[in-house]
């Protein structure tokens, strides 16, 4: 009988989580380490190994170790991406930078503060954005993720990259246009079909690890951070009143919507690392995709960020309109799924 594969997991804890939410549910160790678990697809010969890494203490893995990991996940953090007199923000910019250029076979995942410092580490840019986003919130184009963060990548600052085809965007909101960014591997040939496996970097704005327990318990931490208007309208007038989802939702807001953290986004994590359910059929690891995909916008768990900054919406996107259909595209095929849809 064959040992399992190991899939090692560097993860660069960038933030803490604190009070109530802590106290449940553990740090962002404990955090990652149920979402990869409980996600793990199903029969497969696999197990996870996660090292943390604190770097607000500028604790970084050794430069001759970092080959030996399949992929490093940037955490969420209250600290802004844009913030270079923060020592340990010019640090983590610098070893990102070194990861995606000396190290191309080892993957890369930034999440909400994670998304901004490795879209900088791209060569974007970061910013505070106008207001924050909080609980579920429709991504066009897109999945549905956890949300919680006021500042912004904007698109603007990737538009060499998008137009060369170096990067590709995920989806956006009214608020935040780059809710994400794909950076596939170079291939010599423009028609190539992609797969997941082709992907070196992902970055996500939202929280596919957040539940709604921790968003919910995030909210009520930080309430005076957010405004009384973000927090109602992520309770809305019935949703503060009851501590188990209710059957009848009308009047709670958005808390309860569904996120597709869990299954859409952990399927494109496996399946970028080359696990697979021997169960599953699809057929999009073999590069085939059908001509006529369907696809729908869901929600996005968008709690206020504690992570606040991001590309600035307030500037013209510089997308054509053929880019909608070509991006969500993009996603559904890289998901492997959307003919489920």
């Amino acid at each position: 009988m064959s040992s399992p594969r190991t899939i090692r997991v560097g993860l660069l804890v960038c933030g803490t989580l604190s009070g109530p939410v802590e106290a449940v549910h553990g740090g962002y160790y404990e955090v990652y380490s149920h979402y990869w678990k409980s996600t793990t697809p199903r029969n497969s010969d696999v197990k996870v190994v996660i090292d943390s890494y604190s770097i607000k203490k500028m604790e970084f893995p050794d430069e001759e170790r970092l080959d030996e990991y399949d992929i490093f996940m940037v955490t969420g953090s209250a600290t802004s991406a844009y913030d270079d007199t923060i020592p340990w923000i010019r640090e983590l910019l610098t070893f990102l930078k070194g990861l995606i250029k000396n190290h191309p076979n080892v993957k890369l995942c930034g999440i909400c503060f994670g998304h901004q410092i490795v879209c900088r580490a791209l060569g974007g840019e970061c910013e505070p954005n106008s207001q924050w986003e909080i609980g579920p919130t429709s991504i066009d184009l897109s999945d549905t993720l956890q949300q919680i963060h006021s500042d912004h990548v904007p698109v603007e600052s990737f538009s060499k990259q998008f137009a060369s085809g170096e990067l590709q965007l995920v989806g956006s909101t009214g608020l935040t246009k780059n809710q994400g960014v794909i950076k596939f591997y170079p291939s010599s040939s423009i028609d190539a079909i992609r797969t997941p496996r082709d992907i070196q970097v992902l970055t996500l704005q939202g929280h596919p690890e957040f539940s709604e327990s921790i968003i919910t318990g995030l909210v009520r931490q930080r309430t005076d951070a957010f405004g009384p208007s973000k927090a109602t309208d992520y309770w809305g007038h019935k949703g503060g009143d009851y501590e188990d989802e209710p059957v009848d939702k009308e009047g709670t807001g958005r808390r309860w919507r569904k996120t597709d953290g869990l299954d859409i986004v952990s399927q494109v994590l496996w399946r970028m690392l080359g696990v697979v359910s021997p169960a599953d059929t699809h057929n999009a690891l073999e590069g085939k995709f059908t001509d006529r995909i369907s696809w729908k916008t869901e929600a996005i768990y968008s709690i206020p960020a504690v992570e606040s900054d991001e590309m600035p919406s307030s500037r013209k996107w510089w997308i054509l309109p053929e880019g909608l259909n070509h991006v969500s595209n993009l996603l559904w095929r890289v998901i492997g799924a959307a003919y489920w849809w």
